[in-house]
């Protein structure tokens, strides 16, 4: 099996996405990348318990594609081995009345995770820059004191929320939390697959809705808005990352290699150590109960 180096799949630089890869053959098995993201997936999961015990790092994972791409299947797969208390996923739908009652970040700040914590946005606040650029009628339900008509969502205005979400995310690294935000590269074709398959397996039917190929027909409008916000937000403290997602076992198999690997560098996580007051009694503690 080819092993990966997390470089591959960075945004560093501008891009251009149609001449990003969304297929990344890794000359595995199915079986052999079920075992190989399992191994890996405890590796995370035991990290995790430690980060959780130094109680100083939180970690974002945002996850953003089009419509099938997998989100929710990798998220099930990549952190199932995870423990409960300190993993939490939150899906990020059309804004409730209380939510469009404040800034269009306020949902999302209040999602955070705690230090010690995973949280995973599944779909993220960069559907403020993706489907309200598509849909730019969506930004009035917002009621933005400067903004009245469809004229005043100009170049200036995303100029602005851009440098927002910028502002956002190297607030919150610079506080302590490692920032991950991949981008599930699918195919149009590969798309059209699987909604085919929704259409064709009555058990799946349940994920359909004609909406589905309203969206798609405006495919390029969504890839050219998805390459300006991934151009505009890469940065060094919330790098993006293409992940091609063709293969589904393959995107969940990067995705988890590349958190690892980021995670294990930092060298400062570990478990705390017992005050030395309490070290010393150790055998004292264990006397008494053992003669309970």
């Amino acid at each position: 099996m080819k092993t990966i180096d997390v470089n591959d799949f960075k945004i560093t630089s501008k891009i251009k996405l149609n001449e990003q890869p969304s297929s990344y053959p890794l000359d595995a098995t199915k079986e052999n990348l079920k075992e190989a993201l399992q191994f890996v997936s405890k590796k995370l999961g035991k990290l995790q318990n430690t980060m959780y015990a130094h109680d100083k790092y939180a970690v974002l994972v945002c996850i953003q594609g089009m419509d099938t791409s997998g989100k929710d299947s990798l998220i099930r797969e990549v952190f199932k081995n995870f423990n409960a208390r300190g993993v939490i996923s939150h899906s990020f739908k059309v804004p409730t009345d209380l939510e469009l009652g404040h800034d269009y970040l306020w949902r999302h700040y209040i999602a955070l995770p705690e230090r010690g914590k995973f949280a995973i946005f599944n779909r993220t606040h960069y559907e403020n820059v993706l489907v309200t650029r598509v849909h730019p009628n969506y930004i009035l339900n917002e009621k933005i004191p400067s903004v009245n008509s469809i004229d005043d969502i100009n170049d200036e205005f995303w100029d602005k929320r851009f440098e927002q979400i910028n502002n956002f995310e190297k607030h919150i690294a610079e506080n302590g939390t490692i920032i991950f935000k991949f981008y599930l590269n699918l195919s149009k074709d590969e798309q059209r697959n699987r909604l085919l398959r929704r259409l064709n397996k009555k058990e799946k039917h349940w994920k359909f809705s004609p909406d589905d190929l309203k969206e798609r027909a405006l495919w390029d409008k969504y890839q050219e808005c998805y390459e300006d916000a991934i151009n505009r937000t890469s940065k060094p403290h919330a790098p993006w990352y293409n992940i091609p997602a063709n293969d589904k076992a393959t995107a969940r198999y990067i995705v988890a290699k590349i958190m690892y690997d980021t995670l294990s560098k930092y060298t400062d996580i570990q478990e705390p150590e017992l005050d030395d007051k309490v070290k010393a009694n150790l055998d004292e503690y264990i006397k008494q109960l053992n003669n309970e």
